[in-house]
C-alpha cells in the first residue's frame, strides 16, 4: 500500500479487515510505503493481526520490486529503512525478477532477541513447549526467531508447536518459529510459524535465521539453499557475519479499494 496514493489510517481493526481473506483483500500482511524523507526510503510492515513487524525478507524483496516498477528507484542498488534496521538491496535483473538483500548481522544474544533469563547466547538450549522438550537456537536478525532442528518436519508439527513457541513466556515480544531439517551441507528444509501471522509457506527472514542457526551449529556451509513449501531462497553468510538473501519476485496484480470498502475502514 503506497501512502503517496492511498490515504488510509492503519489502525489494528483496519489492518485486520484489509488482510481478511473473506471480507477484505486477503493478505499475509501489509507493506506500507514508500515513506520518503529526503533521500531516505522507509518501509513499515504490518502483520494480519494488526501488529507491526520489524523486518521481513520476502516483504523487502516484494517492496523493492514495487519501487522499481513504480519508478521510485532507477539504480540497481539502494538502501531501505525498516523498523528492524537498514538493509541494502541489489537488483540482479533489471526486470526486478531476482533481488539480493543484505539483511544485516544476526545476534544470538538473549537480551537482543529478546529472551528472559541470564544474559547469554541461546545456542542449542533445551526448552519445553507443551509436554515435550526441544533443543532450540534463538536469534535476532532485526526480528526474533526460534530454530528447532529435527529429523522430521511437517506443516502439522509447525501448526502444533507454532502457537506454543510464539507465546512462550520466555519471549516477551513473542517469536517466529522455524523447524529445521538439514538435507546436506548446502541444502536445508524449513517449516515456518510466523509471529502475528501463523503458518507461512515461505519467509525470507526465517530462511536467514534458520541458515544462520544451522551454520552456527556447524551443520552446513556458509552458502545454502533454503527449501520451503512456497519456494527456494539462497542464503550466504559472509566471513564478517553479514547474511545475504537472494530470491525471485513475481508480480501478480494491481488494484484499488472500492468506495464501499473504504467507508468500512473509516
Amino acid at each position: 500500500m503506497d501512502p503517496n496514493h492511498t490515504q488510509i489510517e492503519l489502525t489494528t481493526e483496519n489492518i485486520k479487515l484489509i488482510c481478511h481473506r473473506h471480507y477484505g483483500a486477503g493478505s499475509d500482511g501489509i507493506l506500507y510505503g514508500p515513506i520518503i524523507s529526503g533521500d531516505e526510503i522507509k518501509l513499515r510492515i504490518f502483520n494480519p493481526d494488526g501488529s507491526e513487524a520489524e523486518k521481513s525478507g520476502n516483504g523487502i524483496r516484494i517492496f523493492s520490486r514495487y519501487l522499481l516498477d513504480a519508478g521510485y528507484i532507477t539504480s540497481d542498488s539502494f538502501v531501505l529503512q525498516t523498523l528492524g534496521g537498514q538493509v541494502v538491496v541489489e537488483i540482479l535483473k533489471t526486470s526486478g525478477e531476482l533481488i539480493k538483500v543484505n539483511m544485516g548481522k544476526v545476534s544470538f544474544q538473549s537480551d537482543v532477541i529478546p529472551m528472559l533469563g541470564d544474559s547469554r547466547e541461546v545456542i542449542d538450549e533445551e526448552m519445553k513447549f507443551g509436554d515435550e522438550g526441544y533443543n532450540v537456537t534463538c536469534l535476532s536478525i532485526g526480528n526474533p526467531h526460534c530454530v528447532i532442528p529435527a529429523t522430521d518436519i511437517s506443516e502439522a508439527l509447525a501448526r502444533k508447536l507454532g502457537p506454543l513457541v510464539e507465546n512462550h513466556s520466555d519471549f516477551p515480544n513473542k517469536i517466529n518459529l522455524q523447524l529445521l531439517k538439514v538435507m546436506d551441507r548446502h541444502n536445508i528444509q524449513i517449516e515456518i510459524w510466523e509471529r502475528g501471522a501463523g503458518y507461512t509457506m515461505a519467509s525470507g527472514s526465517s530462511s536467514c535465521a534458520a541458515a544462520s542457526a544451522a551454520f552456527r551449529l556447524g551443520l552446513i556451509e556458509n552458502k545454502v539453499a533454503v527449501h520451503m513449501p512456497g519456494g527456494i531462497i539462497n542464503i550466504e553468510i559472509t566471513a564478517d557475519g553479514f547474511v545475504y538473501m537472494t530470491g525471485t519476485v513475481d508480480s501478480v496484480a494491481r488494484g484499488v479499494f472500492t468506495d464501499h470498502f473504504l467507508k468500512q475502514l473509516q
